[in-house]
């Protein structure tokens, strides 16, 4: 069968990315002519779509209407049309629904998000860019959401309220004390607040720590006004993975974006924050993010996820990304704001729920202690108070499967 690149504007020969030249057979007569594209199978499974979708596109820009027949592995749509028609639509169907809009790769997933808002999560560059929401194929796919499509299992299911975190008996690390206690969710009355707003049928939960609120606000401002140069330092120490940025230099660029971040966090809006990143030239890299978590959040981490977890995500969503936010995290945790660790989990929950970090990566983060970011001692407590969050995944993952049974 013969393969042509997936953007067809790349001449290279040699490009990576191919697919099946589409094939086009006319069948039947009079009112019942349809078109059969016997490889929409090979070509969807080049594009990591399903194929019903180009198929369905087909349907809407044609105004025909189509039959996807998945066990037969036939996909039809009504009337006479050739192969180089259906062909230069499949290219706008790549471009609307495949290729990255930052760095025009089609290594993407499609992410359907707790918004109903449709996203292509790009493997390669880490960027999260929305797809054409005005079409009309957006409704089919909201009805039919890709599966698995976003490298991340379901989440409809583990949207529960943070309470049931609290909840969940841990087991310590090495003699620790329990990681969560009745008294310590205050940040999860906000949590809850979210998710009744997505599930109406969702019962109240009641806050057990707005003196601790007060207290955390209070300490955060004495905190953040004494931040040090040295702390400042030490915030892009510890993720020496970076292969874009060696040396004092790229050290320094680090340093002044985490200082002007600190200066201007409370003023500065997640678009003026992303222009000064791209004036330094660490817009996009995953030690700026790693440096970001650090000094964009304070004592109030909880309640600031849903102003600035749109920022973390539009830094970057790959794996290496998602390890910097949970190092930023851990350091933050561990060295600048201590009175966080009881909160821990419901921290590591709320970005999970916002879509910044995945389960595998964050299972991974917590498998074992580390000194990579902080001492072995502090990252073992740190880790040790997240483990109500991995015990949280590990039960919804099960009720999952049960309800897929």
């Amino acid at each position: 069968m013969a393969t042509i690149n997936i953007r067809r504007d790349v001449k290279d020969s040699f490009y990576r990315y191919k697919m099946p030249r589409l094939i086009s057979k006319i069948e039947g007569k009079g009112n019942g002519i349809k078109t059969v594209v016997p490889n929409m199978p090979e070509i969807a499974r080049a594009l990591a779509r399903p194929p019903m979708y180009p198929t369905k596109f087909f349907g809407c820009e044609l105004g025909a209407q189509v039959k996807c027949d998945a066990a037969n592995d036939r996909y039809i749509v009504n009337g006479a049309h050739d192969a180089d028609r259906l062909q230069q639509l499949l290219d706008v169907f790549i471009t609307k629904f495949v290729l990255c809009q930052a760095c025009q790769n089609p290594e993407t997933d499609l992410v359907v998000g707790k918004d109903q808002v449709v996203w292509r999560a790009c493997k390669a560059c880490g960027q999260r860019s929305m797809v054409d929401m005005k079409h009309k194929l957006i409704t089919f796919i909201l009805k039919n959401p890709p599966n698995g499509g976003s490298g991340k299992k379901e989440k409809k299911s583990r949207k529960t309220p943070a309470v049931a975190v609290a909840a969940i008996p841990t087991t310590p690390l090495d003699g620790e004390s329990p990681s969560m206690s009745a008294g310590q969710s205050e940040d999860e009355d906000f949590l809850t607040r979210r998710i009744n707003a997505e599930a109406a049928n969702l019962g109240d939960i009641q806050s057990a720590f707005a003196d601790s609120l007060e207290e955390s606000a209070a300490a955060s401002g004495t905190i953040l006004d004494g931040l040090t140069d040295n702390m400042k330092k030490l915030m892009v120490t510890g993720d020496d993975d970076d292969e874009d940025e060696e040396g004092d230099q790229g050290g320094n660029k680090y340093e002044a974006f985490g200082e002007w971040v600190v200066e201007h966090m409370k003023s500065a809006s997640n678009d003026e924050i992303w222009a000064h990143a791209e004036s330094l030239g660490v817009a996009g890299k995953h030690k700026a993010l790693h440096v970001l978590v650090q000094t964009v959040f304070d004592a109030n981490f909880a309640k600031q996820i849903p102003k600035r977890g749109e920022l973390l995500i539009k830094f970057g969503t790959s794996e290496k990304h998602q390890r910097a936010v949970l190092g930023g995290v851990e350091r933050l945790v561990g060295q600048t704001h201590p009175e966080l660790m009881p909160k821990v989990a419901v921290i590591l929950q709320m970005l999970y729920l916002a879509d910044v970090i995945e389960e595998e990566p964050a299972v991974k983060w917590g498998s074992r202690p580390s000194k990579k970011y902080v001492n072995r001692e502090t990252s073992k407590a740190v880790k040790g108070k997240a483990q109500p969050f991995f015990v949280w995944l590990a039960e919804a993952e099960e009720e999952s499967e049960a309800e897929d049974e």
